[in-house]
C-alpha cells in the first residue's frame, strides 16, 4: 500500500475521532460512504446481540446521539495495521482508547473502553472513505476523574 494510502485512512480514523468528540454529526457523515454499516458489539448496545447501524445519516445521528449526554469524550486513535485489497478498497484494524466522561454525585467518573475497529475503505473520487466499522471491545474500566475549572 503507498504510504500516501496508509496516511489517508490514519487520518480518516483520526477525523471521526475529532468529529465524535466534538458532536459534529456533519463531519462524521462526511467520513463515510452513503452506505456505510457500522457493527456495535453487544457490550455497547445494551443488548445480547451485535446492531448494525447502515447509511451514513443514520451512522452520524447515532454515534453523535450515543455520546451527546456525557459532559465530554476523548478517542485517542492507536495503532493501524492496513491492506490494500484494490485499487479502491482496503482493510484495517484500527486501536483506539474512548474516554467517556460523566457526572456522578459531586464529581465525575470516565469510563475507559479500549476497543479495536474492524475497518473496510472504500476510495471515491480520489478520497478514502469508510464503508464498514466494526466495534470490538476489549476491555472496560469505570474509574473517578477530576476536571479542571473551565
Amino acid at each position: 500500500m503507498d504510504p500516501a494510502d496508509r496516511l489517508a485512512l490514519t487520518t480518516l480514523a483520526a477525523r471521526y475521532a475529532l468529529a465524535i468528540d466534538r458532536r459534529d454529526a456533519a463531519a462524521v457523515a462526511a467520513l463515510c460512504t452513503p452506505d456505510v454499516v457500522v457493527v456495535l458489539p453487544a457490550e455497547l448496545n445494551r443488548t445480547d446481540a451485535p446492531a448494525e447501524l447502515r447509511g451514513r445519516e443514520t451512522v452520524a445521528r447515532s454515534v453523535v446521539g450515543a455520546v451527546s449526554h456525557l459532559v465530554a469524550t476523548r478517542h485517542i486513535v492507536g495503532q493501524q495495521v492496513a491492506e490494500a485489497d484494490t485499487a479502491g478498497r482496503a482493510h484495517a484494524e484500527t486501536y483506539c482508547t474512548a474516554h467517556h466522561i460523566y457526572a456522578r454525585g459531586d464529581g465525575h467518573r470516565d469510563n475507559r473502553i479500549a476497543m479495536r475497529y474492524r475497518d473496510t475503505f472504500e476510495r471515491s473520487d480520489g478520497i478514502w472513505l469508510f464503508s464498514r466499522r466494526e466495534l470490538v471491545v476489549d476491555f472496560a474500566e469505570d474509574v473517578p476523574v477530576t476536571r479542571s475549572g473551565r
